[in-house]
């Protein structure tokens, strides 16, 4: 039976391929406390995922999308730290992936992140069948574990939630013309910001619903919730993403 993906902080395997990588956090990363954001993370979690793929000979290493990501960050990185990364394929489906990435810093940063990554026809856009290149590659570390694709999170606003714009920029949008994944926690970090919320033990999690793109009417809608924040992101009265941030 499929567990939900994108769910649990799963072990390093012993065995397997596991890529590394390693950068500096830059000014442009953090707040003004020299914290790296929640959206920086997910870009340097995005950017090694991506550096995997290329290196691995996979078929097609641009045709996948995130379903839904998982942050614990137990210490953020800081200004300058440099933060090695360690990924992995820890599951899959029939029609997408488990993404396991672990990352530690020179200053004690320390953040557990897994994603779920759906498998798509770069002409159509639709999911597909992983290929068998994918299991000759990742197979060993995914091994036979099965994850769904689920999403768990409310996609409709709470009752209370409070609305107010969200103007999309030229900036957010990426190369399949859409915002980018990353830039959807951006919204997360305004929220966290309006309640004085949490920003290291914490986990946080996002879900994508259908790709945002430009001319669209958006909103952002969030609440205080358990001593953390839920956060929708509204496009043309859909969900575009959804988010939950809470204490560790």
């Amino acid at each position: 039976m499929a567990e939900p993906g994108a769910a649990e902080i799963t072990e390093r395997p012993a065995t397997g391929r596991v890529f590394e990588g390693g950068r500096r956090i830059r000014l442009g990363d953090v707040d003004a406390t020299g914290r790296c954001r929640l959206d920086a993370a997910v870009r340097y979690l995005q950017d090694v995922a991506r550096d995997d793929s290329a290196d691995s000979n996979l078929i097609d290493p641009m045709t996948w999308v995130v379903r839904r990501v998982m942050l614990e960050v137990h210490v953020p990185p800081v200004f300058q730290e440099w933060v090695d990364a360690a990924t992995w394929c820890s599951g899959h489906g029939s029609r997408w992936a488990e993404r396991r990435t672990s990352l530690h810093g020179t200053e004690g940063a320390h953040i557990e992140a897994v994603t779920i990554w759906i498998y798509v026809d770069g002409e159509t856009g639709r999911p597909k069948a992983l290929n068998s290149d994918f299991f000759d590659i990742y197979g060993p570390t995914a091994g036979e574990r099965q994850v769904s694709a689920r999403q768990a999170l409310a996609t409709s606003p709470a009752e209370g939630a409070i609305a107010e714009p969200w103007p999309l920029r030229f900036t957010d949008f990426d190369i399949l013309g859409h915002v980018n994944n990353a830039a959807q926690w951006g919204p997360v970090e305004e929220a966290l910001s309006r309640i004085d919320g949490p920003r290291q033990a914490i986990r946080a999690e996002l879900e994508h619903g259908p790709g945002i793109e430009s001319g669209l009417d958006t909103e952002l809608w969030w609440q205080a919730a358990e001593g953390g924040v839920d956060t929708w992101l509204m496009a043309n009265g859909k969900a575009g993403s959804v988010a939950r941030v809470r204490p560790l």
